[in-house]
């Protein structure tokens, strides 16, 4: 038993660097260095594809900015999608009376305000996660080259996971700040029967009422909620794509089709939030897997460079002892 529980705890890909080292059999010398030699592994060069592949340079100013459009969509779209469970959702919880179901609420909102009723919110929900979108993937973009190029290419690629951890963590710091003004707009329409049915109402009421603090007082809250959310989005979508690629995929991703590539996003943003009750695996689930293929299918079609997973970088292998 003890042994497995320390199997399973190597084979995380969440450890520390050394141990993550030891499970991809990398850490410390060979000890049959006569042994038949592994199949060769490809060494990650972002500048071995041909110029004319890429629409723009990895990093360069149109880069990040093509990026946030990809945010914009991906969030703008799923999000305004779910509005109608969204607005159910928040009066369950300011109600529980008079909503006692995702269901009950369902039948009493049409029953009330009809159709017209569950689409409540729509434009505040668009706006806000669209600019959340935006800084959200833009900057989480920024920040991974930045602090990439502050750590050094060996110790980016052994502290990857922390390094994905604090790109989302910085980036969704940002994108709060953006959202918070269109939630707290979102939020009054919503819950406040009477209060506003349009932004263009709601907006106006609460300068009025509070000045900007009405529009900014939920973002702590909204900090303490979302960033730990998107930390766990955004490394695990990372280290479930490079497992794929290792260990389910039969080839690399330089030789998959862009739809097959495509395919492994999905999957991989999936994965990366399977936990919980079966109704938030089924919308969280899908809304993530939604929000990595729109932003996914955007790098594809605006053709943005997308580095393939990590790999061991050169120096590191011949520090480690296994090149000459």
């Amino acid at each position: 038993m003890y042994s497995s529980v320390v199997h399973l705890a190597r084979a995380n890909p969440f450890n520390a660097p050394h141990l993550q080292l030891v499970h991809d059999g990398l850490a410390g010398p060979r000890s049959d260095p006569a042994g038949p030699p592994g199949p060769p592994r490809r060494s990650r060069n972002l500048a071995a594809a041909a110029v004319e592949e890429y629409s723009c340079e990895y990093g360069s100013a149109k880069f990040y900015a093509l990026c946030g459009f990809g945010g914009v969509l991906s969030c703008g779209l799923t999000h305004t999608a779910v509005v109608p469970l969204d607005l159910v959702k928040c009066r369950m919880q300011v109600d529980p009376q008079k909503y006692k179901s995702i269901f009950n609420g369902f039948s009493v909102t049409l029953k009330e305000d009809g159709f017209r009723g569950l689409a409540k919110g729509w434009a505040p929900t668009f706006i806000g996660y669209s600019l959340q979108g935006l800084c959200k993937f833009g900057f989480y973009e920024v920040f991974k080259v930045l602090y990439s190029n502050m750590l050094g290419e060996e110790n980016a690629y052994l502290w990857r996971t922390s390094l994905y951890l604090a790109a989302s963590a910085s980036a969704e710091f940002f994108a709060d700040i953006a959202l918070a003004p269109m939630e707290a707009a979102k939020v009054r329409i919503q819950t406040q029967p009477g209060y506003a049915n349009t932004l263009r109402d709601a907006a106006p009421k609460m300068y009025k009422e509070e000045g900007l603090k009405a529009f900014y007082k939920g973002v702590a809250p909204l900090w303490m909620r979302q960033i730990p959310y998107t930390m766990m989005k955004f490394a695990c979508f990372e280290r479930t794509v490079e497992a794929l690629y290792k260990f389910v995929v039969p080839k690399p991703r330089s030789e998959c089709s862009k739809p097959e590539q495509l395919v492994v996003t999905f999957v991989a943003g999936y994965i990366g939030v399977w936990k919980g009750l079966f109704a938030r695996i089924i919308m969280i689930g899908t809304l993530t897997a939604l929000q990595w293929f729109i932003y996914d299918s955007v790098k594809v079609y605006f053709r943005l460079p997308r580095p393939p997973p990590p790999e061991m970088p050169e120096s590191l292998k011949k520090k480690l002892g296994y090149t000459q």
